[in-house]
């Protein structure tokens, strides 16, 4: 049976200031950072910085093709009600109208949500017609669909003739009979033919009010609008675009409208209509705004796809948030195996959806098998999410016993789950930048995930917000003082936080006496960890030594606790309510030895992900002698 998820609660946003946790982290040639006590540093940040640009590779130009224009819908009656008519043709005037002596484009995808068709020598099409229904076109490599005033990409063209029933955010108004053709622009881009593209992918900017947009826009809209890399692949939205509030959207369009390439947006659970009856009206005001839910298009070697796995109850007695299952309707597994009929087998292809199909504590979507035997010839497909405000690098070939029990032994593709804009709902104190720290779950920060192409290679990294790329980690001392600690903070909390707050425990400070038990660990954070990278770490320039890797994901159950977690992320979340999960899928560990003598210490830790790029950090840490007792 489908699990049934219950409306996220909008955590508290505490923000708390002067907190005694300080753990001093120094990234690569980065200015040292003082994460928990509300600094990015004093340095300059790079935010704009593409791996790519730093590793020496190139991406395309600005793209020739990127235009303001939209669809044309021709006004009059369809000739035959059941069926959409029109063309996809050269706007070469790029006024969005066919006009004489425009061609058409042959051999491009239209579907109307289920069926796709391909357009013949004239650029022509025909799809079966419904009472509501959304029509988009194909994007192929080498063209370019117009854009709003907001840079988000205009494909398709919502039909539904009596509009939607009353909603609060309006739905969609209503289009009326079929009308006599629906002729989709393309203009001719360079940017979208060549095989180098960089494509950045931002989940969950989740905004609740304006306070919050006023976080976002400084934050990673802000970034991308720094880049050039990514004109011809643009920026795809995963959903969670808005919290709940739909009046949002065009304020959240706004965030991204100095973005270099277009942008896309596929809708979230906190994106919905919740006062629709069902899933049927469910993202009315999501297509009015946005535009289809679901869709592919292809850029250079690529085709992307982008599924809407969100499927509503309804509006519960009151009119509100009846919850939802996180699953991929049929309707849209039928259009992804036309859509797939038409892609040859061994292209990269990126299945995006907002909720992971699995993430590392189990699988997410509902009917994930039913996908996989849909992508079972497609060896080269990736799935990417977000949802969980997690970020992971899940692998072909790893296994968990919650995968297994929920009849997926292991993973066949690569998952990966981009992290999140808004990290933990905006949560925790404000930084030197005026936002909050909001660390994730799993111990990562705010940023955007970039996957890169050229031809059939594929890499992907992760940036955090108003940071250089080298910013890879969070490290600090897990020790058993801090861990009782976390355990006695837990426990006032949950008990109402009556009387004082237990004390914090220092994250780059550990007693003799902890060590001397052998239970005191450096944690490490590696936001490009997966099974297949390393970490090491030196202490005080000994010879280094390879770290434990928390989830190796070799078909074990969840490794959870206090003893699981990074400690500067994990003593932020737990004195100002972020999100905290006390696991991680890229945490590693190392056992202090039990003989250092007291006084600082310094902790090299170098990590290299899965394709061989190589950062590191350092830690400077404490070891406070044993109180001696007065005579």
């Amino acid at each position: 049976m489908p699990s049934v998820q219950t409306p996220h609660p909008h955590p508290h946003r505490r923000r708390a200031t002067g907190l005694a946790l300080a753990a001093t982290i120094i990234v690569g040639a980065a200015p040292a950072h003082a994460l928990p006590t509300g600094s990015l540093g004093s340095g300059s940040a790079d935010p704009g910085g593409s791996l790519g640009a730093e590793l020496g590779s190139s991406a395309p130009g600005p793209d020739e093709g990127l235009y303001t224009g939209s669809v044309e819908v021709v006004d009059g009656a369809a000739a035959d009600p059941s069926v959409l008519t029109g063309r996809v043709f050269d706007d070469v005037n790029r006024n969005s109208v066919y006009d004489d002596g425009e061609v058409g484009v042959p051999d491009v995808r239209v579907s109307n949500g289920r069926d796709v068709v391909t357009t013949d020598d004239e650029g022509r099409y025909e799809l079966p017609a419904s009472d509501n229904f959304t029509a988009f076109v194909t994007q192929p490599a080498g063209w370019q669909v117009p854009v709003d005033e907001q840079m988000f990409a205009q494909f398709s063209y919502n039909h539904l003739p009596a509009g939607s029933p009353e909603l609060r955010f309006g739905g969609l108004e209503p289009t009326g009979d079929l009308p006599a053709a629906v002729n989709f622009p393309l203009a001719k881009s360079a940017a979208t033919a060549d095989p180098r593209q960089s494509c950045p992918i931002a989940s969950d900017t989740q905004t609740y009010d304006m306070e919050e947009v006023g976080y976002a826009s400084r934050g990673v809209p802000a970034d991308l609008a720094a880049r050039d890399d990514y004109a011809g692949c643009g920026i795809l939205l995963l959903g969670d675009n808005v919290g709940d509030d739909l009046s949002l959207n065009q304020p959240l369009k706004e965030l991204y409208a100095d973005a270099n390439g277009p942008v896309r947006a596929i809708p979230g659970n906190h994106d919905m209509d919740f006062d629709a009856a069902d899933a049927t009206h469910s993202v009315d005001t999501y297509r009015r705004d946005f535009g289809a839910p679901y869709y592919s298009y292809e850029v250079g070697d690529t085709h992307f796809v982008g599924l809407f796995n969100i499927v509503y109850n309804g509006a519960d007695a009151e009119g509100s948030n009846g919850g939802y299952t996180e699953a991929i309707s049929q309707e849209q597994l039928e259009w992804l195996r036309n859509d797939l009929e038409h892609v040859d087998r061994d292209k990269n292809i990126v299945v995006a959806a907002h909720a992971p199909i699995v993430d590392y504590r189990g699988v997410t979507t509902d009917n994930a098998a039913e996908l996989y035997e849909i992508l079972a010839d497609y060896p080269n497909a990736v799935t990417v999410g977000g949802h969980t405000h997690t970020l992971e690098h899940l692998l072909a070939g790893d296994s968990r016993q919650e995968w297994a029990d929920a009849g997926i032994p292991e993973l066949t593709h690569d998952q990966l789950v981009a992290g999140a804009v808004s990290g933990s709902w905006y949560s925790g104190e404000l930084n030197e930048n005026g936002v909050p720290h909001s660390y994730t779950s799993d111990a990562a920060e705010p940023g955007v995930l970039t996957i890169e192409f050229d031809g059939a290679s594929r890499s992907e990294y992760y940036t955090v917000r108003n940071e250089p790329v080298d910013r890879q980690f969070l490290t600090g001392i897990n020790s058993p003082a801090w861990r009782a600690w976390a355990q006695a903070h837990q426990q006032w909390k949950d008990d109402g936080e009556t009387g004082p707050a237990p004390a914090p425990v220092p994250t780059d400070a550990v007693s003799a006496e902890d060590l001397a038990g052998g239970e005191a660990w450096l944690a490490a954070s590696f936001f490009g960890g997966s099974t297949d990278a390393e970490v090491q770490v030196s202490i005080d320039g000994g010879a280094p030594v390879a770290a434990e890797h928390t989830q190796p994901a070799t078909g074990e159950a969840l490794n959870v606790g206090w003893e699981f977690t990074e400690t500067v992320s994990g003593s932020h979340n737990l004195v100002t309510g972020g999100a905290l999960g006390r696991s991680s899928s890229h945490l590693w560990r190392i056992a202090l030895p039990t003989d250092l003598e007291p006084g600082e210490h310094t902790a090299e830790i170098t990590a290299t992900d899965r394709y061989g790029r190589a950062y590191s950090t350092t830690l400077t840490f404490t070891v406070t002698a044993p109180e001696v007792a007065p005579a």
